[in-house]
């Protein structure tokens, strides 16, 4: 339960940090691929060696990350 727990809380300070600058989202998601999208690529690649799931993954973004980390052994 503290691993979910702790989880929780670093995704929550992470996403304030995020739209608290309003420009810099913007850009990012304007001019490229978002950082949720990559590392649920480099998770789904790491876990399942499918470029399908990967880019499924990928798509879902912080969704699968999210879920990988209270999934993971």
């Amino acid at each position: 339960m503290t691993k979910k727990y702790l989880i929780f809380l670093l995704f929550m300070s992470f996403s304030l940090a995020c739209f608290s600058q309003g420009t810099a989202t913007n850009t990012v998601v304007k001019n490229g691929v978002g950082l949720g999208a990559v590392i649920a690529v480099v998770a789904s690649w790491d876990r399942n060696k499918s470029i399908l799931w990967a880019i499924l993954h990928g798509i879902l973004g912080w969704l699968y990350v999210i879920y990988f980390a209270l999934t993971r052994d």
